[in-house]
């Protein structure tokens, strides 16, 4: 059966993979965007809806509640709010101004609306919070488990787009970047169209309702060397690796939360390697607290697409990588 659904996050790359789903399975879609929004570098309205083929784009300010019930709701009646919408940068002011602020607005606004279940966008890493995305992330989870509305908190591991910065060195003939010994860490990446199809499914799936679930990609947990590896593989090239001590982002982040004290655009930098450092050493994988060990085997896996196999796509030429804002990752 066709429901009425908002999606906000729209634009991005898991966003538009869920919204051509949401379509594709006769739902009414109502995208809301920003003014501003940008798909794969500068676009106009008419880019936006090429991009949500299907959907209805309608643009405003999400941080404004009012301009989400103005332009975005309209006074209309809707079923279902899909949230894919992160703050773009992970600093502390834009994480709570979106990942919880934005959101705990959106789900007033949707309730007025007849909204009765809100399929949210998480990440798996808000398991071990140290950092304000984590945090402000969290926030808006109790906010929304203690609704009153039915939920589906969705909490994927690493994104393709991610793990793919470095095949352009690699093309370059330059060495591949790991920390340490390049085995700190393993993920299960997901690809945008794997993660927008469960999200998808989320709706219509009761067992899904007031759950809180992490999902991986297919296959096994992947280290960093392992993506090194297999890169040099698909490039016919022997595997170099150098190994960058974690103590380097010590000493990095240090010195800039210092000078930052002073000069407040390093302050900035200094969270942006903190978030740096946070990927380096910790696994994006559900972590187990009796043991306080990340569990591969915990970690559930959907979809058809492995990391490597988008590895295979991208040496062929027949994919692009969408890193954007994420690209300090």
């Amino acid at each position: 059966m066709g429901r009425r659904i908002l999606v906000l996050g729209g634009t991005g790359t898991i966003g538009r993979a869920t919204v051509r789903v949401l379509v594709s399975r006769g739902h009414e879609v109502v995208c809301f965007v920003r003014h501003s929004a940008n798909i794969s570098g500068p676009t106009k309205r008419d880019d936006r809806a090429r991009a949500l083929a299907g959907a209805i784009v309608r643009c405003g300010d999400v941080t404004d509640p009012l301009s989400l019930a103005r332009d975005g709701l309209r006074g209309e009646p809707f079923d279902v709010l899909v949230s894919c919408l992160a703050s773009r940068t992970g600093l502390p002011a834009d994480s709570w101004a979106i990942d919880y602020q934005a959101h705990v607005d959106a789900l007033s606004v949707s309730k007025e609306a007849g909204v009765t279940h809100i399929v949210l966008l998480s990440a798996i890493c808000v398991q071990k919070p140290i950092l304000a995305f984590q945090h402000a992330k969290l926030a808006f989870e109790s906010v929304l488990a203690q609704s009153g509305l039915d939920y589906t908190i969705v909490r994927p591991t690493a994104f393709f787009k991610s793990l793919s910065g470095q095949l352009d060195r690699l093309q370059r003939g330059k060495p591949f970047l790991v920390f340490g010994n390049g085995a700190l860490t393993a993920c299960k990446p997901i690809s945008d169209d794997d993660l927008g199809t469960f999200l998808a499914e989320c709706i219509d799936n009761e067992e899904r309702r007031n759950r809180v679930l992490p999902i991986g990609g297919p296959g096994e947990a992947i280290t960093p060397k392992a993506q090194g590896e297999r890169l040099f593989a698909l490039l016919g090239r022997e595997p170099r690796f150098t190994h960058v001590p974690v103590m380097l982002l010590d000493v990095i982040i240090a010195a800039l939360s210092a000078i930052g004290r002073v000069i407040p655009a390093l302050a900035a930098k200094a969270e942006l390697a903190r978030i740096g450092r946070y990927y380096a050493t910790e696994s994006m994988l559900v972590w187990d607290p009796a043991t306080a060990r990340y569990d591969a085997h915990a970690t559930p896996s959907t979809g058809t697409e492995t990391l490597f196999d988008h590895y295979a796509r991208l040496v062929r030429g027949e994919a692009v990588v969408e890193r954007g804002d994420h690209a300090v990752f």
